[in-house]
């Protein structure tokens, strides 16, 4: 197989929950060698999350959903970096690593001497990469975040949701972890080019509230340039009723985006068998339409319940239709979407608790360096001592006494 894009990069990630460990994943897919850090008690919190709102989420073998989708392609190892001789054990696989990767709080990285002024004495072309909430200046930037917070600031949850419902939505997922996680790896990869073409080490901030302001890059220009919000989609009072969804006759939904709709209004209603919609001078332009969108929305209604959402698809698929449409997926059916499956953005992977299962795979493609999934998550501590002897040099006798000190 051709070399990955990361082959020979070596991470040392220090980080908790998602956005950090995502990203120090997505450098494994990568090829990245990826060394996860948890602490010898208490490892990664996500080990031990039971439910996702209220769901469970352990998974054979003691795993959990969480743990599992964040650390695939790592080793993992345990060290006590709050005792002096865990930092230098920390220090000493610092000086062999390219990457040393944090989502911890700034303080406490400069409290414990795992700042980026504190390792880079220890190598100075080290790529430190911080993924931190509220971003690195500010009155709440040392502030504990979670990503249903960066959701409310960044007007995400505002932006969520209908027109009619007046309350704020959230998007369950963490998917501004998610996103979060891969601007902090887009910085450490724009890092790792800057020191192949300038042979310089640096630090690399990213956080969850810019990554999700980035994230409604549109949003945000639209208020800074306009002065003015894009109001939340309303489905009864969609002004183009091309661009709305609609449920069908078997409880399931499809969506049209067709913001040319003048270009396609007359195959549109053709396909739906109401031909006499296309000559109605109320419906006859975009512009009508606009006028009497109520009217038209509520037409549509009870034409799309009339077939079943698969049967509608089919019949446009049959009849070559060129407009936008797509049906709105459960998550249990976007996982089957033959569209996802053969672009391996979702790929079957051989678990060794579970089986073969379904993953999510790869967002990208690169024609000669192709991306894997090598390992699931390490279990608790799995390597530490293969990394320590491999990586620090350290014999049997000292990796015994450092674990009855507690250090491992």
């Amino acid at each position: 197989m051709a070399e990955q894009p990361l082959s020979g990069m070596r991470v040392l990630e220090w980080s908790l929950f998602h956005n950090g460990p995502a990203a120090g994943s997505m450098l494994g897919d990568l090829g990245a060698e990826v060394i996860k850090i948890e602490h010898p008690v208490e490892g990664d919190a996500t080990r031990g999350i039971a439910t996702i709102s209220g769901a469970p989420a352990f998974l054979p073998g003691g795993r959990t959903t969480l743990f599992e989708g964040a650390n695939r392609n790592k080793k993992g190892i345990t060290l006590n970096l709050q005792s002096e001789e865990g930092r230098e054990v920390a220090y000493r696989l610092v000086a062999k690593c390219d990457v040393f990767a944090t989502n911890f709080r700034r303080s406490v990285a400069q409290r414990l001497g795992l700042d980026y002024a504190s390792l880079s004495k220890h190598n100075p072309k080290l790529i430190y990469g911080i993924a931190l909430g509220w971003g690195g200046l500010g009155a709440d930037s040392d502030q504990r975040v979670f990503d249903q917070l960066v959701q409310a600031r960044s007007g995400l949850m505002w932006a969520a949701g209908d027109r009619d419902n007046p309350e704020p939505q959230m998007v369950q997922g963490a998917v501004v972890d998610q996103m979060g996680a891969t601007m902090f790896a887009y910085g450490i990869l724009s890092a790792l080019l800057a020191r192949e073409r300038y042979g310089i080490g640096q630090e690399v901030e990213a956080s969850l509230l810019g990554s999700a302001l980035h994230l409604q890059a549109v949003n945000v220009n639209t208020v800074a340039w306009q002065g003015r919000a894009a109001p939340r989609h309303s489905r009864t009072r969609a002004r183009n009723p091309m661009d709305n969804h609609y449920r069908c006759r078997d409880d399931k939904w499809l969506r049209l985006a067709e913001i040319q709709s003048d270009r396609f209004w007359n195959e549109f209603c053709e396909a739906l068998e109401a031909p006499h919609l296309a000559t109605e001078p109320c419906f006859a332009t975009m512009e009508d339409r606009r006028q009497s969108h109520q009217k038209l929305v509520s037409i549509l209604d009870g034409i799309f319940m009339a077939r079943d959402r698969d049967d509608w698809l089919k019949t446009f698929t049959e009849r070559g239709c060129r407009f936008a449409r797509a049906p709105i997926n459960t998550m249990e059916d976007a996982l089957e979407d033959p569209q996802a499956l053969v672009n391996e953005y979702v790929v079957d992977f051989d678990h060794p608790t579970m089986g073969r299962v379904k993953t999510i795979g790869f967002p990208v493609k690169l024609s000669s360096s192709p991306l894997t999934i090598k390992s699931s998550a390490p279990e608790f501590g799995q390597h530490t001592e293969e990394v320590l002897q491999d990586l620090g040099g350290y014999s049997w006798e000292e990796i015994s006494g450092m674990r009855s000190r507690g250090v491992l």
